[in-house]
């Protein structure tokens, strides 16, 4: 079969009259942002929720009403936050403003990377394949293992004694 196939009638007729008709997605993602030129996502990990919304500006990150260098003190989760912007190529270019509730702080920045991470494929479509190769929008789905009754822990057992 030498013929090339570019258009959605060239698939159908190679599908020919007797095969089921074959529908082809030939749409490109849209951007999708608000009346104020936000994109928003929600961001989670353990038991954190992150509620985040970017816009272009000066990479500004504010998250509960604080500035991140002030919220995430320590220089390993403000790495964290700053890894999708890294991957994208895009530093520098948004503001990102950020409610996180629940889990601890290590949680929250991963919640908030995992928020940023959705935004910006949201915001510009075309930084979807960096982002995914990256495994940012993956939700990290692993959560504390809830204790059983009988048992010390989750899977903890008390000390056997056979007498």
């Amino acid at each position: 079969m030498s013929d090339e196939i570019n258009t959605l009638e060239d698939l159908q007729a190679v599908a020919g009259s007797g095969a089921a008709t074959i529908e082809v997605d030939l749409a490109t993602r849209e951007p999708v942002r608000d009346e104020l030129g936000r994109s928003y996502a929600t961001g989670k990990r353990k038991d954190a929720i992150a509620r985040v919304w970017i816009k272009p500006g000066s990479g500004k990150v504010t998250v509960n009403g604080k500035d991140m260098n002030v919220y995430f003190a320590r220089p390993v989760l403000q790495m964290i936050l700053a890894q999708p912007f890294t991957v994208a190529g895009v530093e520098g270019e948004f503001d990102v403003t950020a409610t996180v509730k629940g889990g601890g702080l290590s949680g929250q920045a991963g919640a908030v990377k995992h928020g940023v991470s959705k935004a910006l494929q949201l915001y510009n479509p075309s930084l979807r394949g960096a982002l995914k190769a990256a495994g940012f929008l993956t939700r990290d789905s692993r959560v504390v293992e809830r204790k059983k009754y009988g048992k010390a822990k989750a899977r903890k057992s008390f000390q056997f004694s056979k007498r």
